[in-house]
């Protein structure tokens, strides 16, 4: 029987998702559209999850995108449905969407550990993490251009508030791969390690993220993103009141008594 084309984990307070067919540099074909959809929708249900590390099997690549072969025949009618995941993908239109986390508010923290080829969606998706870490031989593009459509992962909306205007305009226009340095230095990476150390640094962080308190990671990152597309005024009023949120949580009685005690604090997300 052949292995899932996506592996999700849970171990101690941290979900991993696997991108896992590195036959094919990890190419996205329905079934693992569908398994990265149900990862998305189980971490974000789980309480006891407080973040997530995306990565790919092996050590060549991330993710190349969606499958040219599989998944965007099948969404241009090119090929017909053969099996329960091609079904899925048909009869669902959200699910392209929620896999790439275009319109699914999904506001736990998310670690992109890239170890290679980062194409198409997969660019497309490490826009939607929060942290990204990234091998010296990873590289990103955006190809759709190139095969005569355009990139339909929210890059043409989420790239040119990451990145500066003609860098992004750069990545989206050409097509062209773009190296894990120069990733780094236009800020679309936090930080480019030796391959053999991507996850373990991925999951430092994580271990880091998952030791503050859950609600304030969660009300940080939803504030950030809800206030990115609104005038200031509208921004302070939702920082204001997720704050005052935060403030009346457990959580927030427990972490200063925990420094005062010179203990490590217990938080239990409420």
């Amino acid at each position: 029987m052949a292995e899932p084309a996506l592996l999700y984990d849970k171990r101690d307070g941290i979900a991993y998702i696997t991108f896992n067919r590195p036959q094919v540099r990890n190419a996205l074909n329905p079934e693992a559209f569908c398994r990265l959809v149900d990862a998305w929708q189980d971490y974000a249900a789980d309480d006891a999850l407080r973040v997530a590390i995306v990565t790919g099997a092996g050590d060549r690549a991330f993710t190349a995108g969606a499958d040219l072969g599989t998944f965007i025949p099948l969404l241009t009618g090119a090929r017909q449905p053969e099996d329960e995941w091609d079904y899925r993908v048909l009869q669902d239109s959200r699910i392209s969407d929620v896999a790439i986390l275009r319109g699914f508010p999904l506001y736990k923290p998310i670690i992109a550990a890239i170890n290679g080829f980062c194409l198409g969606a997969g660019t497309e998706l490490i826009q939607a993490t929060d942290l990204r870490i990234a091998a010296t031989h990873a590289t990103f593009a955006l190809t759709e251009v190139q095969r005569g459509f355009m990139p339909a992962g929210g890059s043409t909306v989420r790239l040119p508030r990451q990145v500066p205007y003609c860098k992004a305009m750069e990545i989206l226009l050409l097509g062209e791969p773009v190296g894990a340095q120069e990733a780094y230095r236009m800020g679309l990476v936090n930080e480019v390690v030796p391959p053999e150390q991507v996850l373990p640094r991925a999951e430092e962080l994580a271990r880091r993220i998952a030791a503050n308190g859950p609600v304030a990671v969660r009300k940080i990152k939803e504030t950030v993103l809800c206030a990115l597309s609104v005038s200031f005024e509208e921004g302070f009023r939702i920082e204001r009141e997720n704050a005052q949120f935060v403030l009346t949580t457990e959580d927030a009685k427990e972490g200063p008594r925990a420094f005062m005690e010179k203990r490590p604090p217990r938080y239990v997300g409420r």
